[in-house]
């Protein structure tokens, strides 16, 4: 298992968490602040030219931030899904930037380094900081009047391997690439509108570019692990839960949790077509097997905190290799229906002369019922009623709850 991000409160205790919490943040903050980024005048110039530290000091976190993180996942240290990325709503994020950038101009500031300022007792940085307080408000109270535009163009979890369908690496180096030029570029506009002396090419700094590049180069040689090479990580502890039968749920346990309004149970038929047309459980989803690697990235950009998955097959063949794939991708909350369809139509198709068992068993993975016709959910069994059944099992559901947002960067 991979040990990042790490568990802090189950590590240092509430109060141990919430203390790296407040250092990380005075890190931060003093980072900030000698950089120069409680001067709104020295914000401001970035817009005319004249100085270029917002660019540089900014940029340079990010693309130090992207080198580790992704040179960690290519080891197998950090597990990429489990780091909140902000889901991309496009329209309103190109407003919204457009807003703040022009606030970010006249007030000199923008929401995080007005708090820097306020930190240092001045006075422009207070006024902006309450100023941002009662656009929050303001914001609050009139969102109702746009939130068809406010919750338009959403595109989910994308990121730029997502968008141009590239390889991580690729992107990586080139980002770093990308905002080496953007220095060099910036260092010449303050030159020509600043009248800043040309900067002298010191070891130090040569040290820190030749590390980003050859982490970025490292990332692009290493890859990042495929769904297979996670699995292989994870198998000693999962392995366990199928073997001691923890994540295999009785067709009882589904149902009930399919009344249970404190749940949003996702059923994922993992079948081919010709069975899953044959007969289903009302509003399980159809998503063949082959498929599941390729519908991973949707499932985790869709899920609500309280969604469980149950995966089903026939038996239970297909639906462990799926789960053993959702898995691996850190999709919490995934079980298997156990026994499959077969055991389901045991415990709620007895009792239909539609269904009939087949005279000898067909195999693995194979229906073990006759039908009259492919009448997908409209058997009576694909539906039952939950009041109608008293049935004894062990719950084996325990709600996970996803990772949500942890934190913005500079606004």
């Amino acid at each position: 298992m991979p040990p990042f991000p790490l568990p802090l409160e189950s590590m240092l205790g509430h109060v141990g968490a919430l203390s790296i919490y407040v250092l990380i943040g005075f890190a931060f903050g003093y980072v900030l602040e000698i950089s120069g980024f409680a001067i709104s005048t020295r914000l401001a110039a970035q817009f005319y030219f004249k100085d270029m530290t917002v660019l540089k000091v900014m940029f340079t976190g990010i693309i130090v931030a992207m080198v580790l993180i992704f040179f960690t996942t290519a080891l197998g240290w950090l597990d990429f899904n489990l780091i909140w990325v902000n889901p991309t709503y496009l329209w309103p994020g190109i407003v919204g930037g457009l807003i703040m950038g022009v606030g970010f101009i006249v007030g000199g500031f923008c929401p995080g380094t007005s708090l820097v300022s306020v930190s240092t007792f001045k006075i422009d940085g207070l006024f902006f900081a309450l100023g941002t307080l009662f656009g929050i408000f303001l914001f609050g109270e009139t969102v109702q009047y746009f939130e068809d535009f406010w919750n338009s163009s959403y595109y989910g979890r994308l990121t730029i391997m997502d968008w141009l369908d590239l390889p991580t690496g690729v992107v990586v180096v080139g980002v770093v690439l990308m905002a080496l030029f953007m220095f060099w570029g910036g260092e010449l506009l303050e030159q020509r509108f600043g009248g800043k002396e040309k900067p002298q090419r010191t070891w130090g700094r040569l040290a820190g570019v030749g590390a980003l590049v050859a982490g970025a180069v490292l990332v692009l040689i290493l890859g990042q692990p495929t769904t297979q090479d996670k699995w292989v990580r994870l198998a000693p502890e999962k392995e366990a839960l199928l073997t001691e039968r923890a994540v295999q749920i009785h067709p009882g346990e589904l149902l009930t949790s399919l009344a249970d309004n404190q749940l949003n149970v996702v059923m994922l038929d993992v079948r081919d077509e010709a069975d899953y047309n044959l007969f289903h459980i009302r509003r399980a989803r159809h998503l063949p097997l082959e498929e599941v690697a390729a519908a991973i990235p949707a499932l985790q950009l869709e899920a609500a905190a309280n969604t469980v998955y149950v995966l089903m097959s026939n038996d239970e063949t297909a639906a462990t290799a799926a789960w053993k794939l959702m898995v691996a991708e850190s999709i919490p909350n995934v079980y298997i229906l156990e026994g499959g369809l077969n055991n389901w139509l045991t415990v709620f198709g007895h009792d239909d002369p539609a269904l009939q068992p087949t005279p000898a068993p067909p195999g693995d993975d194979r229906l073990q019922y006759m039908f009259i016709s492919a009448l997908g959910d409209r058997y009576a069994a694909a539906d039952p009623d939950a009041h109608h059944y008293e049935l004894e099992y062990l719950p084996k559901i325990k709600l996970q709850l996803k990772r949500g947002a942890s934190g913005g960067g500079c606004g």
